[in-house]
């Protein structure tokens, strides 16, 4: 019989679907990675789990312990799928602006949520860096996950995610094309992608109000390009470990409007079977 022990072992394999609307102008096949198969409905599964597996191995997660992180959302809910299997608490820190449901669907499976406001300064004790910290510090038994700065982040990608598009796209991919927040995911893919093919131009999607694409381009860290936006997931007023600019070869930047409307142009289109 096929059969999966436990929901993580359903991670990753995701399929890729042609976009057929929304790219009928350009002049390529462009291919969705679609992680939403995963059962967290993110990619950010596929490094929760990696992360708590690393944290198992050398001793910094504990039998019966607590998970604490500051997440937008999607790591939250890869890494509360995995504390359900393998038996650990959940503290959750999340900024004001995530949405409603995600803040319901992480206390639904058993997380605890924490709120923290948004428009702080990342040393601010109030903000979600800050307040994930000290609770990591004040409760015992407990592992600070740092997602931003943890190297089994981007590990994930190099091992899971970037073999399977190279094997999906039978080494023809010529861009990879993701957004960026922890930096991650285009790193870890972006790397094993580019030792496959250096050819392979690696691309990023940052928003307004984010540092990432100036500091790319000038190696300034510029405070002035930080100020609050809506989109969520991606853009930092930080600099992750987890981001390698030297595998990056441009950013682009993407309006909170532009955002909005095409998310809501590629589940419209999505459901038409023409993405």
């Amino acid at each position: 019989m096929e059969y999966a022990k436990n929901i993580l072992e359903t991670i990753g394999n995701t399929p890729l679907i042609k976009i057929n609307k929304l790219a009928e102008e350009i002049p390529a096949l462009v291919l969705a990675k679609y992680e939403t198969f995963n059962p967290g409905n993110s990619v950010k599964d596929r490094m929760a789990l990696t992360m708590i597996e690393d944290a198992e191995a050398d001793g910094r997660l504990q039998p019966g312990g607590t998970i604490i992180e500051g997440t937008s959302g999607n790591t939250g809910m890869g890494l509360a799928l995995a504390a359900i299997v393998k038996g650990y608490k959940c503290i959750f820190v999340l900024a004001d602006k995530q949405s409603k449901e995600k803040c319901d669907i992480l206390r639904a499976v058993g997380a605890e949520v924490v709120i923290c406001p948004t428009a702080v300064e990342p040393e601010d004790p109030r903000s979600y860096y800050s307040v994930s910290k000290r609770l990591s510090e004040e409760t015992p038994n407990s592992w600070y996950v740092n997602q931003y700065d943890n190297p089994s982040n981007a590990k994930a990608h190099y091992e899971s995610t970037g073999p399977e598009i190279w094997k999906q796209t039978e080494g023809k991919i010529t861009h990879f094309v993701v957004g960026v927040g922890t930096g991650g995911t285009i790193s870890g893919v972006g790397k094993y992608l580019k030792e496959q093919n250096p050819n392979i131009k690696v691309w990023g999607i940052d928003t307004y109000g984010s540092v990432f694409k100036k500091y790319h381009e000038t190696g300034i860290f510029d405070e002035k390009e930080i100020y609050p936006y809506v989109t969520e997931g991606i853009g930092e007023d930080i600099l992750p470990k987890n981001v390698d600019f030297s595998i990056i070869d441009g950013f682009t930047k993407v309006t909170d409007k532009d955002g909005a409307v095409y998310t809501q142009r590629l589940a419209k289109e999505l459901s038409l079977i023409h993405i």
